[in-house]
Formats: C-alpha cells, sequence, structure tokens
C-alpha cells in the first residue's frame, strides 16, 4: 500500500450521523419502556392490594371465629356458674325481637282493638318490611280477610291468634325430616359466607347424639382449607371423613366417600360442597354432576338436599333459592343467623313462594343451637307467645 493509500484512509471522514434519525429511535423507545415499566408497577400494586384485602379477610373471620368461641365460653361457664342454660326458644325470642318490637307489636297492642283499613295497612307493611315480600304478604292478607270474615272476627286480639295460626300452617313441612329413614345422604349447598361448614358439623353431632353412625365427605374443594375447617367440626362430632386435596374434582371426593359409606356401614353421609354464587353455570353444573354420581351409587337411598340461607339477606335469599331448586332439586332450607338482624319473615316467604319448606334453623354458634325448625314456635316467638301457650 503506498503512501498516498495510508494518507487517504487517515483522511477520511466519519460516516454522517442523522441526530434526528437517533432522537426519534429513543423517543419510541422510551414510552415502550415506560409502559412496560407502569405495567409492571401497576401489577404489583394489584397484587399487593389483593393480599392485602386477603388477608384482611382472613384476620376478620379468624376475630369472628374467635369473638364466637369466646363468646360461647363465656356463656358455658356463666350459665355453669347460675346453673341456668338458656333455651333454644329464649334464644330464638331473642332474635327475633327486633321485628317483634318494632313491626309486629305495636299492631296488636298500641292502636286499639278496631279492624279496619288501616290495621289491614300497617298489617302490609310490616309483613313486607319483614322480608315475607309482597306475593306471600298479598296472599296470606287475602286468607287473613277471608277467615276474619267467616269467624265473625272483630278485635285484634283475636286476629293476632288467626295470623298466627295462617303464619304456622303456611310453614309447615308435609313430612317430616328423614322420619322412618335407616339411610340417607343430606347433599349441603348455598353460596359463601352463609355458615353452610358450620351447619354441617352441627347436623353431624345432632345425628351423632340421636345414635345414628355419620360420615361427612369434604366436597369443598375450592376454597383454602376449606377441608381443614371441616375436619375440625368432624373431630369435635366425632365423626369420619372423606377428604381430597384443595382442588380435587368434587365428584370424585363424593365417590370415596360413598364406597367408605357402603364398607363402614354408616346411616348417615353429609356431603359439603363448594360455597358458589347461585349465578355461576359452570359451578352450579358441578352440583348436578354430583347429584348424578349419588343417585349413580346409591340409587335405593333417599337423598336430601338443603340449601344454607343466611336469614340476613333476604329477599336475596329467595333467588338464591329459585336457581338452586332449578339445578339441584331442594328438599328443605337451613336458615341461619336468626340470632342476629334478621327479620325471620324470609321463613314465610321461602315455603310460601317456593315450596320449599325450612327444615332447620340456627340462633347461635353452639352446636345445640341449631335445631329442627318448628313452625309454631317460630310464630310464637315472632309474636311474643309464650312456649307454653302453643296452640297452633
Amino acid at each position: 500500500m503506498s503512501v498516498w493509500d495510508l494518507f487517504k484512509r487517515k483522511k477520511k471522514k466519519p460516516e454522517k450521523v442523522d441526530p434526528a434519525a437517533n432522537l426519534n429511535q429513543e423517543t419510541e423507545a422510551k414510552p415502550a419502556a415506560e409502559k412496560a415499566e407502569l405495567e409492571t408497577q401497576e401489577k404489583a400494586e394489584r397484587e399487593a392490594r389483593e393480599k392485602a384485602e386477603r388477608e384482611a379477610r382472613e384476620k376478620a373471620e379468624r376475630e369472628a371465629r374467635e369473638k364466637a368461641e369466646r363468646e360461647a365460653r363465656e356463656k358455658a361457664a356463666a350459665e355453669k356458674s347460675t346453673g341456668k342454660k338458656e333455651g333454644f326458644f329464649s334464644k330464638l325470642m331473642g332474635g327475633l325481637k327486633k321485628t317483634r318490637d318494632t313491626l309486629f307489636g305495636g299492631l296488636f297492642v298500641e292502636n286499639g282493638e278496631k279492624i279496619d283499613d288501616e290495621f289491614y295497612e300497617e298489617l302490609e307493611e310490616a309483613m313486607i318490611i319483614s322480608d315475607m315480600g309482597m306475593a306471600t304478604t298479598e296472599k296470606l292478607l287475602g286468607q287473613l280477610r277471608s277467615k276474619l270474615r267467616s269467624e265473625g272476627v272483630h278485635t285484634r286480639t283475636e286476629a293476632k291468634q288467626v295470623m298466627i295460626s295462617l303464619l304456622a300452617d303456611c310453614m309447615r313441612p308435609e313430612d317430616g325430616f328423614l322420619d322412618g329413614v335407616n339411610k340417607a345422604v343430606i347433599l349441603v349447598v348455598g353460596v359463601n359466607g352463609v355458615g353452610k361448614t358450620t351447619s354441617i358439623g352441627k347436623l353431624a353431632a345432632m345425628y351423632k347424639a340421636d345414635g345414628r353412625s355419620v360420615m361427612l365427605a369434604a366436597g369443598d374443594t375450592f376454597r383454602a382449607a376449606a377441608a381443614e375447617q371441616l375436619t375440625i367440626w368432624a373431630e369435635r362430632a366425632d365423626v369420619p371423613i372423606v377428604k381430597h386435596g384443595e382442588g380435587a374434582d368434587p365428584a370424585a371426593v363424593v365417590f370415596d366417600a360413598i364406597a367408605s359409606f357402603k364398607a363402614k356401614n354408616c346411616d348417615i353421609l353429609i356431603c359439603d360442597t363448594a360455597g358458589r354464587l347461585h349465578n355461576k353455570k359452570n359451578l352450579m353444573t358441578e352440583l348436578a354432576k354430583i347429584r348424578k354420581v349419588i343417585g349413580r351409587e346409591l340409587p335405593d337411598v333417599p337423598v336430601e338436599v338443603l340449601l344454607v340461607l343466611d336469614a340476613t339477606t333476604g329477599q336475596n335469599a329467595i333467588a338464591q333459592a329459585k336457581v338452586f331448586g332449578e339445578n339441584c332439586g331442594l328438599t328443605g332450607v337451613v336458615l341461619t343467623k336468626l340470632d342476629g338482624t334478621a327479620k325471620g319473615g324470609i321463613a314465610v316467604a321461602i315455603h310460601s313462594e317456593l315450596g320449599i319448606p325450612v327444615k332447620y334453623i340456627g340462633v347461635g354458634e353452639t352446636i345445640e343451637d341449631l335445631q329442627k325448625f318448628d313452625s309454631n314456635q317460630f310464630v310464637n316467638a315472632l309474636f311474643e307467645v309464650g312456649e307454653e301457650k302453643s296452640g297452633c
């Protein structure tokens, strides 16, 4: 290579870089990076919120359980020290006190004895507010008017007794629950938070105390720790339980439970199911699958399908009962939380509108606070008629 060639190479100008092009590339890359960073940040914040909400919810549930257990222990200790135990009817009276005092109390006591249009208007309003619903209210008021005319009733005191009789008849089941049955399967359904698992534990203890051999099936495989919670109740009631891991097929759990139920020759199999919203089609379909397994494996054993409802949810309970009834053939209802703010009228509406009887009611946290539903007892508590005065 000549000297001249070397000289030209040294003098060669560098390639010209367009500043605008670099700026455009940097401008395009910057928003993309910022967007990715923003998405990452939002995801982290969302996960943090969800975690915080989950932890808060779990903490609230844990504190509520601990409070209920603490109050139950304190109550038991107080009853032991005084030698006096509050009966189920007394608890039911206490649970329905708000409805009785604010809705029906003054209607039959403070406003005189005259039966007029104002009486029927006040009674209609009280019935609707108590969660009986418009359809049930109109039906019962029509029956009341007719009965008062036919029996020549002219005072509110007499009308109250007629009303008590009508309500008791309206809610009375046509047959007893598992009366005269040697073996049975109880499938328990309902949305989350209504007291489904607790009710199952109390049912197991109740039947065990009656001398029946009971087995539980932990069919709620969707909710975290559901099987563990049911296991605690199984241990309290001293009954066996069949369970799989979280996320397992619920129908498979029930299938294995039936096999164990047959092998151990048990009397009653109570199956838990995942708490589900009544408008979730895929989860409702899962219930139909479980029913199919039970029908195939135990064709000659009667099946009761109990829907657990929170009495404080009012008319929303009717919507739940309708859809569950369409998908799994409900035979009865367990109405819980009648010891709090529940108005009680929903028990009337469920049977009147849907023909589904209330089979059990719950008025507290202890095992004996779940009892078979007695329509006379319930109406007497609603209108403050002493248990000994029941004449329905």
